[in-house]
């Protein structure tokens, strides 16, 4: 098949996105906006300065001026003008499912309270629905370089709100800061009834994943990118079926891989591996879901049953209801066929 026939399969086929950073979907337009709407000082003098400090050289450099950035999110409406500007983007890549990551550390920590930050997220998902057909899940997450009894006060200021969500999450430095340093607290999120996620395997060792497996009991692998390092892992990652989010052009931007020639979305595919393709911080890395779809259409190696399978695991792995992944699944093979 050639590159152009998987380019228009990859733009074609419906998607759900499961590892978006919603604070890394802040343009410096918005970012511009806000901080003028708010009277922020922002150390940048322009948009194109500020996309030129976008040339990181791993994760720190870029949680550097990530939470810089955050600071011009201050009311209700920003956070919902920010949800609501990632939704408006989304749509035209055929987006049919969002499950969304926010960290409420980063707000509360400069005085915002959590009903500014959760109430403008969910009116902008609410309106994405009604208005868009884009259905979502919001999943708080714990900033791992801060401490266990600083996430046990966060998870404790996000009890009034659970309702809204699904999961919790791990994000944030992960050299140094294993998952489990983390397992009282998400052993308290289990009890909660919500589901567990974290990012491992990104810059952190293989090691990092069977800690999230084994201590966090996550339902999803954040990046596991190096995975492939450690063969029983692999296997064990493929017998369980379980679901990795990969973020290929972040993954470059942030020195995993040289190129996105080099990346080994492939390698998990091949190996059997529940890999998906996702955005992760998409104002900062270079592309939105279906820029990223796109780059791996055009440099890897990927078949059109790769690409289908890409699609069918975003809902497989997703936290719909079973009836709601049957629904986007058979649209998936619908879009397939029609294509073939």
């Amino acid at each position: 098949m050639s590159t152009e026939r998987l380019e228009r399969l990859a733009a074609a086929l419906p998607k759900a996105e499961l590892h978006l950073h919603i604070e890394g979907s802040l343009e410096p337009e918005l970012m511009f906006a806000l901080a003028r709407r708010n009277k922020v000082k922002l150390r940048f003098d322009s948009v194109e300065a500020v996309r030129a400090a976008y040339a990181f050289t791993d994760l720190q450099s870029f949680l550097d001026i990530y939470y810089e950035g955050a600071a011009v999110l201050i009311q209700e409406q920003d956070f919902h003008d920010l949800a609501w500007a990632y939704l408006s983007r989304v749509a035209a890549d055929n987006v049919r499912h969002v499950e969304i990551f926010f960290d409420p550390q980063t707000h509360t920590a400069r005085g915002i309270a959590m009903k500014v930050v959760v109430a403008g997220l969910v009116g902008a998902l609410e309106r994405g629905e009604r208005e868009l057909g884009i259905t979502w899940r919001l999943i708080p997450c714990f900033l791992r370089h801060l401490s266990e009894e600083e996430a046990f006060a966060t998870l404790e200021a996000l009890a009034p709100f659970q309702k809204h969500f699904t999961a919790v999450g791990l994000d944030s430095s992960e050299k140094g800061h294993p998952p489990s340093k983390f397992a009282k607290v998400f052993a308290r999120v289990r009890e909660m009834g919500l589901k567990v996620v974290a990012h491992a395997g990104e810059e952190g060792p293989p090691a990092y994943v069977n800690e999230a497996l084994d201590l966090l009991r996550v339902a999803r692998v954040d990046h596991g990118v190096r995975s492939l390092e450690d063969p029983a892992l692999t296997e064990r990652l493929r017998r369980e079926g379980m679901p990795l989010t990969v973020c290929p052009l972040s993954n470059v931007k942030l020195c995993v891989f040289d190129r996105i020639e080099d990346h080994n979305l492939k390698q998990l595919l091949d190996a059997g591996l529940v890999a998906t393709i996702n955005s992760d911080d998409p104002a900062y890395f270079g592309g939105y879901l279906g820029d990223n779809w796109r780059a791996v259409a055009r440099a890897l190696p990927l078949s059109e049953a790769d690409l289908v399978r890409l699609a069918r695991n975003s809902f497989a792995a997703s936290f719909l209801a079973p009836k709601d992944k049957a629904r986007h699944l058979a649209a998936v093979d619908d879009v397939a066929a029609r294509l073939r």
